[in-house]
């Protein structure tokens, strides 16, 4: 038995070096880190069809943002809640959207599971809304907030005009 069949990662593997003419020892070794970094970290992200965790969890919920001349509107989707498990604030022009959603079952009856659990939090950098007006709305999953702006945000609008060379 070789020591090289007592390392997991040298099996399979001709670890013998090249010496000629493009042999580098610095290519090699950043070769072989990057290897070795790649053994370490892969099954971290086995979510299938994409995306691990951390990028699932970064971006839930969903959200879309629509401005208009009168006002702005977010919407965020979130199945499976109730305006309870919400929480909605607009503070020094950020809006935050937090909540908790909770698990049905017992983690040793689930076999498998794609979908989010836990806290989330969103922020979103809103300028130039009448903080008294803003409403929300949540129906079906579906939260909207409505947030009228300013009079003086609608007049600092300026069309600038594009000119053909």
């Amino acid at each position: 038995m070789a020591i090289t069949d007592l390392i997991p990662w040298g099996r399979g593997r001709d670890l013998t070096t090249r010496r000629g003419e493009d042999y580098n020892p610095v290519l090699t070794l950043h070769r072989e880190m990057n290897r070795l970094f790649d053994d370490v970290f892969r099954g971290f992200d086995a979510v299938p069809f994409g995306g691990g965790f951390f990028d699932q969890s970064m971006k839930w919920p969903s959200i879309e943002l629509n401005e208009s001349e009168k006002d702005v509107k977010v919407t965020a989707e979130l199945p499976g809640l109730d305006e309870n498990d919400v929480q909605v604030e607009l503070t020094n022009g950020v809006l935050s959207i937090k909540g908790e959603k909770k698990t049905e079952t017992e983690d040793k009856d689930r076999k498998f599971s794609e979908r989010y659990y836990g806290r989330f939090e969103r922020r979103i950098p809103i300028e130039d809304v009448d903080q008294d007006k803003v409403s929300a709305a949540f129906k079906n999953g579906v939260l909207t907030i409505t947030m009228p702006k300013l009079p003086q945000a609608e007049s600092k609008v300026k069309r600038i005009a594009i000119n053909s060379k």
